[in-house]
């Protein structure tokens, strides 16, 4: 990686790893600063696999799902010969899913072509699958302690806050980086990156940030203009469009839900689901005429249970009308469907979204 023409500020960087070293959180894929310091080195397998759950999702979500992981997959090799669903129902409940397709395909490509080695490179990184810049970066400073610039929403509160950057996201990301750029020591790059991550999670909250315990308080232009609280700008978002469609919650006499798998590709793919319709901003969510009278050989009766699912992904809010019917003795479903069973229900992988749906339809 090129570093800045002129050196960082020597305290800018010593005084923050100073307050790392004391209030670092204790994270379980961290390797604290005493023990790095002392030797001890992260291990890159483990750092990838908690910056791609951290995307997007909070560390206290997160914590279980990865001591789930590392406890079933330990290493990338266990991750590389998992089997997909399994994969899928392990991460159900974490969102973008996605990133669980692209975290089995980079375990994969990494066993295969890396010798079961994490690249050591951004550039290499950058090629496997599901990892951008902020994630190559990331793991490069984090588990190689490459002099890498990590920017994610902790540090762009920070700097913006430190250079008083008025100009909105995301047009000041550009301006962010290079500030940040300038700042990354050649020593301990790794604990640099994760202490402004900190930093952000703890002092520099997003409101009412504790200044006067920050170790950048004195440099920092926006506690001194008095702004800090307003930073960094965002600039407005469009609104939300709302997409409407129904769930079809079909049980067996056993108590057993008749559930399907979506798609490989595209919104929530390869994740378990009831039937449902397609959404769209025109359809409804008690259009009669979408009612299936039968489910592969099963002729359906179907109650209309009050209320709707909502749920709201990056780009749209979803209203999902839920529809509950009782199979018929001997019930022939349709290809592609199965019955899960009252103690597996729990383990598949449905997504939050149609857990709701599978829970409202369970409701009497």
């Amino acid at each position: 990686m090129t570093m800045p023409d002129h050196a960082p500020s020597p305290d800018l960087a010593a005084d923050l790893l100073a307050w790392y070293d004391a209030h670092a959180r204790a994270l379980p894929w961290r390797v604290p600063p005493g023990s790095r310091q002392a030797g001890a080195r992260a291990d890159p397998y483990r750092v990838w696999l908690s910056e791609i759950m951290l995307q997007q999702t909070t560390v206290q979500a997160v914590k279980p799902y990865f001591l789930d992981f590392t406890a079933r997959w330990p290493t990338v090799d266990d991750l590389a010969r998992a089997d997909e669903a399994d994969v899928m129902k392990a991460w159900a409940g974490l969102g973008y899913y996605s990133r669980a397709r692209n975290l089995k395909a980079c375990a994969e490509t990494v066993a295969r072509e890396h010798g079961s080695r994490f690249p050591d490179t951004e550039e290499a990184l950058r090629a496997l699958p599901g990892i951008g810049p902020y994630t190559a970066a990331a793991i490069a400073a984090i588990a190689f302690d490459l002099p890498a610039t990590v920017v994610d929403g902790n540090v762009e509160r920070v700097m913006s806050r430190l250079r008083a950057i008025e100009t909105p996201l995301p047009a000041a990301k550009a301006d962010i980086r290079a500030f940040t750029a300038e700042l990354v020591p050649r020593e301990r790059p790794g604990d640099f990156a994760q202490a402004m991550m900190d930093l952000g999670a703890s002092l520099c909250s997003p409101r009412r940030p504790a200044c006067a315990l920050c170790p950048w308080s004195a440099p920092c232009a926006g506690r001194a203009a008095g702004i800090a609280e307003t930073l960094p700008r965002k600039a407005p978002k469009a609104p939300k469009p709302t997409r409407r469609g129904m769930a079809f919650v079909v049980t067996r006499a056993d108590g057993a839900v008749l559930l399907r798998r979506r798609p490989p590709k595209g919104l929530l793919g390869g994740m378990s689901e009831p039937p449902v319709s397609a959404w769209s901003e025109d359809a409804g969510t008690d259009d009669l005429a979408l009612v299936p009278a039968e489910l592969g050989g099963m002729k359906l009766r179907w109650t209309r249970i009050a209320g709707d699912v909502r749920h709201t992904f990056t780009h749209f809010h979803l209203e999902l009308g839920i529809w509950r019917a009782e199979a018929p003795a001997s019930p022939a479903i349709p290809p592609g469907h199965w019955w899960s069973s009252p103690l597996d229900l729990a383990g598949e992988a449905l997504p939050t979204v149609m857990r709701k749906a599978v829970e409202a339809g369970l409701r009497r």
